[in-house]
């Protein structure tokens, strides 16, 4: 197993851990702006030590790319944060994994990578996923259920295309010289500039709610290894197969979704879950 597999696949767990704290956090009544606020106070030290333990970060041109990927991190994560207020873990956790479709598609027209047949299905198993799940997420009833349900999917659905836009950004970012931890340090600056304005115009003070440490600070370690773990594997393999690799935490979020927070399943639930794993299969191999 390659070092790009190994790193995409840690990057895969704890990405799915970081999803749990998300919703922990919205069940807790953190809003989405505090608790992004409250992550970066964490993620950034975090990739800023591993830059220095490391020996490799190095703040030059290059690493400007972390800026801009920085923007778009900001509009997914937050996008995200927001959409598990109202929406279930098990639904909008496989669709904001699903990015890497975005990534793909991108990768293939942009940076050069090849598309094969595998490629090809994994693409049309994504959209499988999606439907199934889109379709589990909208409650039969009342309107203010459903209206709650759909903006809850409007807001996945912008950090989904966010994060994938982010990846490809990476990709781009290490191929002019950047090192990882150079990428996410600048990342981590523009993002928690961006959350502690946004905190600060929306609430008009700076407070850090009860139970935020816990589940925003939490969600900035584990992410942070995360992104270590897929920038770093960006740098020895395809986009296009090491990011489908590192969202298949998706999968045990759900399952963690289910069993842990008792959310319902189904077997359209199932079919999504089944379909979002055949899309993995197939793009993992490349």
């Amino acid at each position: 197993m390659s070092q790009a597999t190994l790193l995409a696949l840690a990057a895969m767990i704890f990405a799915g851990i970081g999803d749990v704290a998300y919703k922990q956090g919205a069940r807790a009544g953190i809003p989405a702006h505090r608790f992004l606020m409250v992550q970066t106070w964490t993620f950034g030290p975090a990739v800023l030590l591993y830059g220095l333990a490391t020996s490799t970060l190095a703040l030059d041109a290059a690493a400007l790319w972390g800026c801009v990927a920085g923007l778009f991190a900001f509009t997914g994560f937050y996008n995200f944060a927001r959409s598990l207020h109202a929406g279930m873990l098990s639904i909008n956790a496989p669709i904001f994994r699903l990015s890497f479709v975005v990534t793909v598609v991108l990768a293939v027209a942009f940076l050069g990578e090849s598309l094969t047949v595998r490629k090809l299905a994994g693409i049309a198993c994504a959209l499988v996923a999606v439907w199934s799940l889109m379709g589990m997420a909208l409650p039969a009833g009342r309107l203010p259920a459903r209206a709650a349900a759909l903006a809850s999917l409007a807001r996945v659905g912008v950090a989904t295309i966010a994060i994938g836009i982010t990846n490809v950004i990476y990709k781009i970012g290490l191929g002019a010289g950047a090192t990882s931890s150079s990428l996410l340090t600048a990342q981590a600056c523009v993002v928690a500039s961006l959350a502690l304005g946004l905190v600060k115009m929306t609430d008009g003070q700076v407070r850090v709610q009860r139970g935020a440490w816990r589940h925003a600070g939490t969600a900035g370690i584990v992410l942070a290894l995360a992104f270590i773990g897929l920038t770093e594997g960006l740098a020895r393999g395809q986009a296009s197969v090491v990011v489908p690799i590192a969202q298949m935490g998706f999968v045990v979020t759900a399952i963690l979704g289910i069993l842990v927070m008792r959310e319902p399943f189904s077997r359209r639930t199932a079919l999504g879950l089944a379909a979002a794993a055949g899309a993995i299969l197939s793009l993992a191999p490349g």
